[in-house]
């Protein structure tokens, strides 16, 4: 992902679109936020799970790639659930059991589909509920995660069509919006702005 001159909103952005024929079900912002943290709960237990399953398979940098990925949900959950509680401090936080994981190969493409469907369905109408709603916080923490989302699918189908051509490139996760590069060749995160010196190296 290319870094802009201006951090990209849905504003000054044109891949903030819905898929058509769309069968999400789609509430209030604060029915969405927790519709949103109960999905992204699913994806973290579900790529931890892949994480052991790729280590177990000897491929190393595919694990630390769902590790981060895990670690990135993490990050989508507290800003999410950080919105809700302001409105129902008595929130709980929904949780999730880990999947049966399978040969890394379908594990990332399942990720992948995963990642797309957040980032060209659910989070584009969350956004635009969010829009309508006046709800100017939910709408930054859905654009950061929803942008986030469309990386984390770019890095499972690339590690997918090199799986048996690996290196030894480290992950880089941003702390504030859940963005992750690859490799060490960056200044700063493309989504949020915020320096490298501050992500988590996996």
């Amino acid at each position: 992902m290319k870094v802009r001159e201006t951090v990209p909103t849905p504003d000054n952005s044109t891949n903030f679109n819905q898929m058509p024929d769309s069968a999400l079900v789609v509430g209030t912002t604060l029915d969405n936020l927790k519709s949103a943290i109960q999905g992204e709960t699913g994806a973290s237990a579900k790529y931890a799970a892949y994480a052991k399953a790729a280590k177990e398979q000897g491929y190393d940098q595919i694990a630390r790639l769902f590790e981060a990925t895990s670690a990135a949900e993490q990050i989508h959950i507290n800003l999410e659930y950080g919105l809700v509680a302001e409105e129902e401090p008595d929130f709980v936080k929904p949780t999730a059991e880990a999947p049966e994981a399978h040969q890394s190969d379908l594990n990332l493409i399942d990720g992948a589909k995963g990642e797309i469907f957040e980032t060209s369905d659910m989070y584009p109408a969350f956004i635009k509920v969010a829009q309508e709603e006046g709800k100017t916080k939910a709408v930054q923490v859905f654009t950061r995660a929803k942008l986030a989302e469309s990386v984390h699918a770019e890095r499972y189908l690339a590690a997918y069509n090199d799986l048996d051509a690996a290196d030894d490139d480290a992950f880089y996760l941003c702390p504030v919006c859940g963005y992750i590069h690859k490799g060490d060749d960056f200044e700063k995160c493309p989504i949020c702005f915020a320096p490298k010196a501050s992500f988590r190296q996996f």
